[in-house]
């Protein structure tokens, strides 16, 4: 019974770290374009470095 105690502020803690994780997150932009991080795979990088040394 003494763990419960320990236990349910830690897990509040927690909660709190964590939502102010994600409002930090949303007021840091960090959620405004989550559709070119996903195609970025995809980009040639040939085309996009222009300031590399050409590799042989």
């Amino acid at each position: 019974m003494n763990i419960i105690l320990a236990l349910i502020p830690v897990s509040l803690v927690l909660l709190g770290v964590g939502v102010a994780a994600f409002f930090w997150a949303v007021d840091d932009a960090q959620y405004d374009d989550l559709d070119t991080p996903a195609l970025a795979p995809l980009v040639d990088d040939d085309a996009t470095r222009t300031d590399e040394p050409a590799r042989r």
